[in-house]
């Protein structure tokens, strides 16, 4: 997991978070975790603060039910992020 404290929040970190997420390395909930406090402790990338806050917010409500978090959510989180999303489908074996 990406580490927070005295990390500015960036782009690419916020991206990379979605990534390890989609690929399963981190779960919904150390995501979520990630977000708040990323909202609480981090600094944001002072350029990019209003775009990175409102994503970094609305992944910190991800694990609310009313909210939750769609592969669309994050797929347009990462559009607006300025990255785009592949799958690639490989077998079990």
């Amino acid at each position: 997991m990406h580490e927070h404290k005295d990390m500015t929040i960036t782009r690419e970190l916020v991206a990379n978070m979605l990534k390890d997420y989609l690929s399963h390395q981190v779960s919904l909930k150390e995501l979520t975790h990630w977000a708040e406090t990323a909202m609480m402790d981090a600094e944001f990338d002072e350029n990019e603060i209003e775009l990175l806050s409102d994503v970094v917010s609305k992944l910190g409500l991800a694990d609310v039910r009313d909210f939750g978090l769609t592969w669309k959510d994050c797929e347009d989180y990462l559009i607006r992020l300025g990255y785009r999303a592949q799958v690639a489908v490989t077998p079990l074996a």
